[in-house]
């Protein structure tokens, strides 16, 4: 059984889904999902899970449009690392390992879900994209990815959405994706500033986003998941704050060879 088939079942199960609020990556606000966000991210989910599966790949990463970036000119908020699992009875599905912020504090943890549940995460458009890793880099992470100890191993619970790309105070989802991604490719990697030590080698490079001191400070004072005191003064003070988003990622991907094109599902 192909993964794109599991979702018949789970389309059983969405009634469910509308007495439980999902709250990791958004507030605590009691609020259910509508029927028809549901549909839309288990269709999603399934056009996903089709693209993925002809595209032959074991390892991907995998970005959704949480929110609204494009006053920032990016499209995609938050990426996990997707993988092929084998499933029960045969064939395979596919699993997302992604961090997600807690109910807007600022901690996060890691979580493993299912295409299904990637998707009802309450996004502001119903639009995926991935890129597969090279052959590679996917044998490296596939194993990683499997094990609950070594995906966490560069996991930083500190959260702050526009974390420094370069630092480590604190970690954001798309930061601790590529950093785990990088201990993968590099054996030396075990620590947070050896992988990126290895991400500066190979090219990476973080979106620059241009924020006011005025925009900082509210920013600051209303979301307890949004800090600025882990960038260099001299680049905050000159309103430049560096952070990984998921665009970057794509781009650098394609740019290093690491990883193919991406790909859009809509």
């Amino acid at each position: 059984m192909k993964s794109s088939q599991v979702f018949v079942i789970a389309l059983a199960c969405a009634a469910a889904l509308l007495a439980a609020p999902a709250r990791a990556g958004r507030s605590c606000e009691a609020r259910k999902p509508s029927a028809e966000s549901i549909i839309k991210g288990l269709a999603l989910a399934q056009k996903t899970a089709q693209s993925l599966d002809a595209s032959g790949a074991a390892v991907v990463v995998l970005a959704r449009a949480g929110q609204d970036l494009r006053k920032y000119g990016l499209d995609y908020s938050h990426v996990g690392l997707a993988y092929r699992q084998p499933a029960p009875g045969g064939g395979y599905h596919w699993r997302v390992v992604h961090k997600l912020n807690q109910c807007g504090s600022a901690q996060s943890s890691l979580y493993r879900q299912g295409l299904g549940e990637f998707f009802l995460d309450d996004p502001w458009r119903f639009d995926a994209a991935w890129a597969a890793l090279q052959p590679e880099l996917q044998a490296r992470l596939l194993p990683v990815l499997r094990d609950n100890a070594r995906v966490a191993a560069l996991h930083e619970p500190h959260y702050s959405v526009v974390s420094y790309a370069w630092g480590r105070k604190y970690q954001q989802s798309n930061q601790w994706a590529i950093e785990t991604l990088a201990a993968a490719m590099d054996d030396r990697a075990l620590s947070r500033d050896q992988a990126q030590a290895w991400l500066r080698q190979n090219g990476y490079q973080p979106t620059t986003l241009q924020l006011g001191a005025l925009t900082r400070l509210g920013a600051r004072v209303t979301s307890a998941n949004v800090a600025f005191d882990d960038h260099p003064p001299a680049r905050r003070f000159a309103d430049r704050i560096d952070t990984v988003t998921a665009d970057s990622v794509f781009d650098w991907l394609q740019r290093s060879q690491l990883g193919g094109a991406m790909q859009r599902v809509q």
